[in-house]
């Protein structure tokens, strides 16, 4: 691990003034957690122009951009490849980021969401070619790519562009360290091999290392760990990883996060194996591998909130409480129910978990309708 290791800000979770709109972002909330995360001496913020419908660089705008020197913090923005159509794109996407974050260039720059999909829409839009050029200009201090898929396919790409690239921005936790489908491990690596710097999304996996049953917690406990200090600790304990980013949503988190960097203790490898040994067990509780991260909520026509039928769905399977039957009752009449599901697939193909949603929202249907 190097010892600059820094714990950013992800600004993706942010407290909202109406739990079913997205961009009604509580700005003082956000505000307040902006000054005490500087405060504790941290300063990297990440962000993207999908986040809470835009409304993320806004907040960022209103509660940093505007309060503090601009070369007193970090940004990081990505690039909406799901959206690029031609190679002008490019140029109009950035340009409207800095505009929204009222600043005159980005301190990482990242393609968004790089897979085997988008990979070909961002090869065709040359916006690995625009990447570089904003580098060049001055636009970016540093450029990379955010990524969701194989380790074969990384290899691929850094072998491509590696020479333009400076960071890599992986989903990397102790749950998904070993997995088939994410390569935590394996991409990693790669990274290492390549010598890109790393930035950790996903730590603990849209909450769900926090959200576990209490034998679970007190396994933790008794190993001298809380639930968030474990995940947080495991992502930043990697050599070439550089910022470990958490999705905070309330002072309480920003504290905790915080306070597992004040000043940061890299894993023994007795901790290590521990934390390894007890994903197995974790795994065998999480009946949908969901990070929550709601692309797949811009892609579904008929509006089903996905992300959180499959929380509901994982309460459910790990605790079987009743309110849990209300909740999805109530939140499947405000949006649509999972039955609603046409199966038209055009959710997966954005999904970082590489889940078949449809499938799933039959299991959900079965267990709440």
């Amino acid at each position: 691990m190097s010892d600059d290791v820094m714990f950013g800000f992800g600004a993706m979770r942010l407290d909202l003034e109406n739990e079913n709109d997205p961009s009604s972002i509580n700005f003082d909330d956000v505000t307040g957690m902006i000054d005490y995360y500087m405060d504790q001496g941290f300063n990297y913020f990440d962000t993207s122009y999908a986040y809470h419908n835009g409304a993320s660089e806004a907040a960022l705008k209103v509660g940093l951009v505007e309060r503090y020197p601009r070369e007193s913090f970090k940004i990081a923005d990505k690039m909406p490849t799901w959206l690029l159509k031609n190679e002008a794109d490019n140029e109009k996407y950035a340009n409207e980021m800095l505009e929204r974050l009222g600043t005159d260039y980005f301190d990482v720059f990242l393609i968004h969401n790089i897979n085997e999909a988008f990979l070909t829409v961002a090869e065709n839009c040359k916006t690995f070619d625009y990447i570089k050029k904003m580098k060049e200009e001055g636009k970016a201090r540093k450029i990379g790519f955010s990524y969701h898929d194989r380790a074969d396919l990384l290899e691929e790409i850094l072998e491509k562009y590696g020479d333009g690239i400076d960071v890599v921005q992986l989903q990397l936790n102790y749950l998904d360290w070993e997995s088939k489908l994410t390569e935590s491990r394996k991409n990693y690596e790669i990274c290492e091999k390549y010598g890109k710097e790393v930035i950790v999304m996903e730590p603990i996996k849209g909450g769900t290392l926090f959200n576990l049953p209490d034998d679970i917690k007190e396994k933790f406990e008794k190993e001298g760990m809380t639930l968030v200090e474990a995940a947080l600790r495991f992502a930043a304990s990697h050599k070439n990883v550089k910022v470990v980013l958490s999705g905070v949503g309330n002072i309480d988190q920003m504290k905790e996060n915080c306070e597992v960097f004040k000043p940061f203790e890299p894993m023994s490898e007795e901790e290590n194996d521990f934390v390894l040994s007890m994903a197995n067990e974790i795994k065998e509780l999480i009946a949908i591998d969901c990070s929550y991260c709601g692309y797949c909520l811009k892609e579904c026509p008929v509006g089903i909130p996905i992300p959180d039928f499959f929380e509901l769905y994982n309460s459910e399977k790990m605790y079987s409480l009743p309110s849990l039957h209300s909740i999805y009752g109530t939140t499947a009449a405000a949006n649509a129910p999972a039955s609603d599901c046409t199966e038209c697939e055009s959710c997966m193909a954005i999904c970082t978990q590489k889940l078949n949603i449809p499938d799933l929202l039959k299991d959900v249907v079965d267990c709440f309708e």
